[in-house]
Formats: structure tokens, sequence, C-alpha cells
């Protein structure tokens, strides 16, 4: 991705699939900040994807409270931090997720015996691109319709 232009959604997508880790940042019961390392995917439409198990923090907070932000790459001095919302597709949006993830992580289908497991889709609502490798920092924001 080039430093000086505005980044496309398959610029975008390019570079998440790049990276394979990003923090989840999310709401506890008592409105403090809890956040994690997991393992991302992307859908071509910028879907965010991460599995978890249904009894972590993060699952319940989310469950409770569906906000939240993620960040992505912070190596290389380029990164991706984005707000959105999360849900748990069913059917035919959970088998399209998890095709995503599956192509990131080639061990996903084996996590599908593990007693509740679960799929987080997030769609960005805010999205900010920061490449700082050149002599001015590049930063491009993009909002999302919420729709």
């Amino acid at each position: 991705m080039t430093s000086n232009a505005q980044p496309t959604t398959a610029d975008l997508v390019a570079f998440i699939r790049a990276h394979k880790w990003g923090v989840v940042a999310s709401t506890g019961p008592s409105g403090e900040a809890q956040a994690a390392v997991v393992g991302v995917a992307v859908t071509d439409e910028l879907d965010i994807v991460f599995d978890t198990l249904g009894s972590t923090r993060k699952a319940a907070n989310l469950r409770r409270d569906p906000r939240i932000a993620v960040v992505i790459g912070w190596d290389e001095a380029q990164t991706v931090q984005l707000e959105g919302v999360a849900d748990e597709p069913t059917g035919a949006e959970l088998a399209r997720i998890q095709a995503a993830y599956f192509a990131a992580f080639a061990d996903g289908p084996t996590r599908l015996a593990w007693p509740g497991i679960t799929y987080f889709r997030v769609r960005p609502r805010w999205l900010r691109y920061s490449d700082f490798r050149g002599a001015e920092p590049a930063i491009h924001e993009i909002r999302f319709d919420p729709a």
C-alpha cells in the first residue's frame, strides 16, 4: 500500500491478511476496558473475524455491548485501528465468515470440536490506516455507513 494515497478496501483487506494477530478491546461489566490478543481474518467486504470460546470475557462483553475496537499490524510502522460492532452470525453468514477464517488459519476447523467455540464478525464503522515509514506520516481515516 502506498503511504500517500487513500487506501481502497482491497488495500486494507490485503494489509490485514498480511497480519495474523490483532488486539480486540471491549467493555467490561463495570465499564472498564478489557483487551485480548486474537487471531484475525478478514473477508473481502472488510469484516474482521475471530474465534473464541463463549466463556471468555470478550465473548460475554460483546454479547452485552457489541461495540468493539481492533488494532492490527503494529509492526513495520503501519497499523489499522478500527471501531465497529461485533455480532455472532449463524447459518449462511457463519459459513461465509468461517471460510475467511479457515483460509487464514488452517488449524481453525479443528477448533470446531471445542465446546463453546464461537465466531465473531466485526463490521467497521470507523477505520484509521497509519503509515509512519516515510518522512511524513500518512494517516487516512474512513467512516462507514452504519446501516
